[in-house]
């Protein structure tokens, strides 16, 4: 007689070492495509092991901090080759536990692979400047200094692209990392975090702790000790995180939520339009802060557009990721799909017209799992909730406009500000819509969604602070300024106030 094989138990890693947590506790963590698969059991973790994990790199950073960038680079190198060897099997964990088609879980993994390939190269690009000083004999530059232990929470909807994004640069430049991921999400992470181990980072640097919010991610960025947090999330808990941090005046870098639109103008190609609100909409079940949730038409192309769209959406493919046929998987969970269910009660309420989808998908290959339709709102006002509002499902609401001035008017009356799209042939209206987005991603011709690593990824209003991730730019997050002034005179020389000694320059 056939038994159930006994999930995998997992622990979390401080010092070096994979231990138990203190409180004994542990959490499921299940297939969303089939919540009969348990893919592993993980450390529901409390405080305690908080502040062991965070110690645990405090110390480790007076040693990490010392280790040439270039040689810390070499790590993360040999850690890109791992990867890039486990690629396929990670992306079927990645999958298991999350539940996005397989096309979507190897470009996390990949995403991953490039970060770390990336920031390898800037172990010996931590430009600093020369500059000349206004006095005689002085010599000024500037580098670049470790800040110290970097708290990291991140999400379950690219639980291995977006802790890249934060680990590598963070480790490159000489910190070191308690990182917190998803509790829907952990396996994905603890297999980077496995990866950065084996390729040689040293016992301390690297931490791992699982747990809810409350018993561990709280802690964590409250922790005295910890001088650096970055988190990707809700809006709702962004703010939270900013203001546990601002008593200490910890760096804090927020990535938060997004209601992101596509502009369709009346002279678009409107295949390839068709084909970037498909993808933008529905691609991880419309589970990223980059979706394209809104979709704002010219009336001259309203009618044509909705129907292709409508046409294409209800012959998506919706399965388990794991199945080569499929194009869109599960919801992440119970709670997720119950917010998209009461989101489209919602936009019903409001007058919305339903064109397609708004329902949970039961029985047959469903039967386990949290699957919805596609689902598509037509004639959409802009001020209907399910118009403003991050529901971060698969749900698209479509809104007719006017004229470009009122789509682009639209497009920027919402409170976030991350990514936005214009389709259309015409050069001048293109950079009038890159000029007028308040976002701090912009496409032409292209869908909302598909950040690359050499560029910096980051939003405006309410989806960030000002800091972004990836890219250069997340070398200025995860290090300080350090200005350095040489005087060789052998004399007192006071910047501004002996300025005009350089009149007497060649009579000495």
């Amino acid at each position: 007689m056939a038994t159930a094989t006994a999930p995998k138990i997992y622990r979390n890693f401080i010092n070096g070492e994979w231990v138990e947590p203190k409180n004994g506790k542990m959490f499921e963590n299940r297939n969303p495509a089939n919540t009969d698969e348990v893919i592993g059991l993980f450390p529901a973790g409390d405080q305690r092991d908080v502040a062991a994990a965070v110690e645990a790199a405090r110390q480790a950073f007076r040693s990490w901090r010392l280790v040439p960038a270039p040689k810390r680079a070499e790590i993360l190198f040999r850690a890109a080759q791992i990867l890039v060897a486990r690629k396929e099997a990670f992306a079927h964990d990645m999958t298991r536990e999350m539940g996005k088609i397989l096309d979507e879980t190897r470009g996390d993994v990949q995403e991953a692979i490039d970060m770390t390939y990336y920031m390898a190269g800037e172990g010996r690009r931590q430009f600093g400047v020369t500059a000349p000083s206004e006095l005689p004999d002085k010599f000024a530059m500037t580098m670049r200094m470790p800040i110290g232990v970097s708290a990291l929470i991140t999400p379950w909807n690219f639980p291995m692209a977006i802790p890249s994004w934060k680990i590598m640069p963070s480790l490159v430049l000489g910190n070191t990392i308690v990182i917190k991921p998803a509790s829907d999400t952990p396996l994905s992470t603890y297999h980077l975090v496995e990866t950065l181990t084996e390729a040689g980072v040293p016992r301390g640097v690297l931490n791992i702790v699982t747990g809810s919010g409350h018993e561990t991610g709280d802690p964590l960025i409250r922790h005295p000790a910890v001088r650096l947090v970055s988190f990707t999330g809700s809006t709702e808990v962004g703010r939270k995180v900013s203001e546990a941090c601002a008593p200490e005046f910890k760096h804090c870098q927020l990535e938060m939520g997004g209601k992101n639109a596509i502009v369709v103008l009346d002279d678009a190609n409107l295949e390839i339009a068709v084909d970037g609100a498909i993808w933008g909409g529905f691609g991880t079940t419309g589970q990223r802060c980059t979706a394209a949730s809104r979709v704002i038409v010219e009336k001259k192309a309203y009618r044509e557009f909705l129907e292709r769209f409508v046409a294409r959406a209800k012959a998506l493919r919706v399965g388990n990721g794991l199945e080569p046929a499929a194009e869109m998987g599960p919801c992440i969970s119970q709670s997720q799909l119950s917010t998209v269910m009461e989101y489209v009660e919602i936009g019903k309420a409001e007058g919305a017209r339903l064109a397609c989808g708004g329902h949970k998908l039961e029985g047959g290959p469903y039967a386990k799992g949290w699957f919805h339709e596609p689902t598509i709102f037509a004639d959409c006002d802009p001020k209907m909730r399910v118009a403003r509002e991050e529901i971060f499902g698969p749900v698209v609401s479509v809104i007719p406009a006017d004229s470009l001035d009122q789509a682009l008017e639209i497009a920027c009356d919402v409170q976030y500000g991350l990514s936005s799209s214009v389709y259309t042939r015409n050069v001048n209206r293109a950079f009038r819509a890159i000029r007028e987005f308040d976002t701090g991603i912009v496409y032409v011709n292209a869908p909302t969604i598909g950040a690359e690593t050499h560029l910096p990824f980051g939003g405006t209003k309410f989806t960030g602070n000002g800091h972004r991730e990836a890219a250069v730019a997340a070398l200025d997050f995860y290090s300080e300024w350090k200005t350095v002034y040489v005087d060789f005179s052998d004399r007192l020389q006071r910047a501004q106030i002996d300025t005009g000694a350089f009149g007497q320059v060649g009579r000495e």
